[in-house]
């Protein structure tokens, strides 16, 4: 009897250890710009570009007992395409016409300077996590520039550590809220429509 309540023992302290261990994770975010905002263009066109700009594909780690091998990452290809429909969505938005390969046009490109994810490093147990994006913008348009900064956050607790469905809508969410807090700037439709 005694013998099995120590295997019984040793089993569940086995299950507990790991689940602990937590497995990477790649995710495939899905970042949405969300409108309105007012046209000011009239159809001109302008050269958008979206680059990623992040030293590396990994976001950080899921934290647990063994964070070094939970990393979180989102390729390039998982992701600047999508970023790119996006952007080219909020200029036409703008009132401007997307267009690759137009001479002498005003352009506009999008950098995905950074995207993080960090839980906290003690304890066994993912409770919360961080989850931050970047993106640095650079605006041409004949003589004129502008170049800024826009950024979105967001703390997120858990009952349990998340998975990578989870994770991705996450991450989606911030990029989304970073995405959007571009093309809301006035600054820059107003620097696309100088002449």
């Amino acid at each position: 009897m005694l013998h099995r309540l120590l295997l019984s023992l040793i089993a569940a302290a086995s299950l507990a250890i790991a689940g602990c261990a937590l497995s990477p994770q790649q995710l495939n975010p899905e970042p949405v710009f969300k409108g309105p905002i007012t046209a000011v263009g009239q159809g001109q066109p302008v050269v958008v570009k979206v680059v990623d700009g992040r030293p590396n594909t990994s976001l950080g780690t899921r934290g647990g007992l063994y964070p070094e091998t939970s990393a979180i990452t989102v390729r390039s290809q998982d992701v600047i395409p999508k970023l790119q429909a996006q952007a080219e969505a909020a200029v036409r938005l703008l009132g401007f016409t997307p267009s690759p390969n137009a001479y002498n046009a005003p352009q506009l490109t999008l950098t995905l300077a950074e995207l993080k994810y960090q839980s906290p490093k003690e304890g066994m147990y993912v409770t919360e996590a961080n989850i931050g994006a970047t993106f640095r913008v650079d605006v041409q348009n004949s003589q004129r520039r502008y170049s800024g900064r826009y950024g979105a956050s967001l703390n997120q607790r858990f009952g349990m550590a998340p998975n990578q469905q989870t994770n991705s809508k996450l991450v989606s969410d911030v990029l989304s809220d970073a995405l959007t807090r571009v093309f809301k700037d006035p600054t820059i439709g107003q620097t696309l429509n100088q002449r």
